[in-house]
Order: structure tokens, then sequence, then C-alpha cells
């Protein structure tokens, strides 16, 4: 009875598969999609965007245009999506047509911090303390009790955006009025030893998969570079994966869920999750088995998942706007370097801190991989030139 309940979840090879967003995660899972031998539909607001120019059909309407949502869903036998900012009015109007993974209560809890850290708690989860505030008022009784902090919007915040540092409580009015929110998070600041991730993921069947813990490091509140195997304890690393199978159970989860942890000596703290593919896996397309964003396909329709092994150490380093900023990057200078791979997601312009692609080098151990990726990247910059008097 169970092997006729996961057949008829089956969304076989052939099959359509829509993506809502159209991003470089759209692109990397549609084009996992396309080796496997799916369709791909994008819907986004954009039009030729990374997704687009790998998908069979890219639908170009708002995310509120309902009428639209339900027509594609309409077209497509199973929807994911690359970002967890999706209306919830728009999956469930999708799903009066086809099956969205992740579900509506992942992106609830997944779209706000504040309902977020509250699902870590309820689950005994350990996360940093923090106070959910509505005023300017609430704000400055809960600093009295978390200082210091950090300010953040409750949703719609990535990459450092939406957030405030309080050091002081004199910083309190400031914040408040630079984040221009009706709802915000006040979390305290941990002084961690470093931040890990885990790529975990499920599908509809319960089968759970994890790939081990990868090590992060960020400049300006924005990933800069990945490395794997992450040096993390083996009991860490299994405490890590135990607490990213509990939060897909008790959320329901069918895809690709990032957690992102807080490691402080034993102690592991989770900072936040992101319900799809995430910027810190991108070098499990090389490094593993199979990636993140085929995981992400087997996982939506109801595939047997498949082998997180490493093959070989590696690292990763994100590629922003600002590397064009004295002209294209030498972009051969990096690939003489023969266990560099080269991603770049088509983005139409290159802006300071937008990622515009990223880069991964294989290596027998973690710390080679990530001196050579680091000396791939800097490899690509002209110098500036100077004035000519």
């Amino acid at each position: 009875m169970a092997d006729t309940a996961v057949a008829d979840r089956i969304v076989a090879p052939g099959s359509t598969i829509g993506i809502l967003g159209s991003g470089q995660l759209g692109k990397m899972t549609a084009m996992a999609a396309k080796h496997m031998g799916y369709h791909v539909h994008v819907f986004s607001p954009d039009c030729n965007t990374p997704a687009g120019q790998i998908a069979d059909v890219e639908v170009q309407a708002s995310y509120t245009d309902f009428s639209a949502v339900e027509e594609f869903a309409k077209q497509v036998d199973v929807i994911t999506l690359e970002f967890e900012n999706v209306p919830i009015e728009t999956l469930a109007a999708a799903e009066k047509h086809a099956h969205v993974h992740p579900g509506i209560k992942t992106l609830q809890a997944t779209q706000n911090r504040g309902l977020e850290k509250e699902f870590l708690v309820e689950q005994g989860i350990s996360t940093c303390k923090f106070q959910v505030v509505r005023s300017l008022e609430e704000l400055e009784e809960a600093a009295e009790h978390l200082m210091p902090a950090i300010l953040k919007t409750t949703s719609m915040g990535y990459d450092g955006k939406g957030q405030f540092v309080l050091r002081d409580i004199a910083d309190v009015k400031t914040a408040w009025d630079t984040l221009k929110t009706e709802e915000a998070i006040l979390e305290e600041f941990i002084n961690y030893d470093f931040e890990f991730s885990i790529i975990a993921a499920r599908n509809a069947a319960g089968e759970f998969a994890a790939y081990p813990t990868i090590r992060n490091e960020h400049e300006n509140q924005i990933l800069d570079l990945s490395y794997s195997p992450s040096g993390l304890s083996e009991e860490l690393n299994t405490r890590a994966t135990e607490i990213a199978s509990r939060i897909m159970r008790g959320l329901g989860t069918v895809g690709v869920l990032c957690v992102e942890f807080f490691c402080c000596g034993d102690e592991i703290l989770v900072n936040e999750m992101a319900p799809r593919p995430h910027n810190s896996g991108h070098l499990t397309i090389e490094a593993h088995v199979t990636s993140q964003f085929e995981q992400q396909v087997r996982a939506v329709c109801g595939l047997p998942l498949g082998s997180t092994e490493q093959n070989k150490p590696a690292a990763m380093a994100n590629l922003l706007g600002q590397q064009w900023e004295n002209g294209t990057p030498q972009w051969d200078r990096a690939l003489a370097m023969p266990n560099v791979k080269l991603h770049l997601y088509c983005k139409e312009e290159a802006k300071a801190n937008r990622k515009m692609g990223h880069m991964v080098a294989l290596a027998e151990s973690s710390s080679a991989a990530t001196e050579q990726i680091l000396a791939a990247r800097n490899s690509l910059r002209h110098k500036a030139s100077s004035a000519i008097s």
C-alpha cells in the first residue's frame, strides 16, 4: 500500500516542472531538470531572466496576478520555487491545479523571522534570544534586555538588507527610523566562532538526506566563501543533521532546505532557514555525487533522493558585480587553473553586490581548495589604470 501511495506522487521524467522565480537558483534547478529529461516553465515579473534563458517557457507576470498564476499551474505537473518570498496567496492559487513544493506551511514559517524563531522554540531547537517588536516603545523595552543586538525586518530581508546593529541603547530610535517597518525582530548579538550551513532534502514519502556541513564566510553581510569539509566535529555534524531533519518533519517540507547555524564552542544555534537550494550549496554541483539542484528535482517529483556523498573537498567563491568595475573579468586567467569551474548567471547588468556568478575549486583539502579559489578570483581583476600626466 505504501509503495502504491508513493508511486501516485511520482512526477516522471518527460513531465513539466514549473518554477516560481527565475534567477540563478531557478536557472541551476532548470538545468538539472533538463538533464533529467523534464520540461521546465518559469514564472516571474521579469523577462529574459537567468532561468528563462534555460526554460522551455518563460511567463512574465506579477505574482499577484492570480489568474496568470492559475493558468501557469494548469500547464505543468508540479511546481517548486527558487525563493521564499512568493506571496502565500500565489501558492494557494497555484495549488488549485498542481502540487506545490514546499507547501504553504513551510513558507509561512520561513517568510517571517518572528514565526521562524517561534517555530524553532516550539520544536525545542536552540536559537538566539529574540523579541518581536511592533513599535518604537516595544523596541526600547526589548533593548533593555537584549543588548548588543541586531534589529531586523521580519520579512523580505536578505544579504544584510533590512538589518541594523544596535551596540548602544542610544541607537534604538535611529534603528527603528532607518528600517521603516511595522514589525521587526530584535535578536541578541551572538559572538560565534564561525557560521556553517547544512543542505538537506526530503521527498513526499518522507525520505530524508543531508549533505555534509559547509562552512561559510561573509563579506559586508553577503556570503563570500563556502567550503567543505567544514572542519566541524562528527558529533556536531550529526547534531546539525538531526536538527535539519526535525525542522523538515515539523514543517512537512518537500524539497531542499538550508539551515544556517552559528557554532559557539560545543553549542550550535540555528540562525535562519531557506526552503530552497542555497548559495552555500553551489559547490555540490562539482563536489558531490548529487547536486542540490538535482536533489531538488528528485524531491519535488517524488523520486528517490540521490547520494549526498562528497567526492572531493571543495571551495566556492561568489562573483559580485564589483568584479566588473574595471572591465570584463579576465576569465582566461582563472580558467588556466584546471581544477576551477566557472558558473555565470547571465544577468543583464552587473551591479555592486549583485550576485553575477560563482567559481568552485576542487583540491585534496578544504584549505587547499580555498587557497586556489581565492587566487582564481583575484586573478580576474584588471588593475585600475593610473592617470597619464
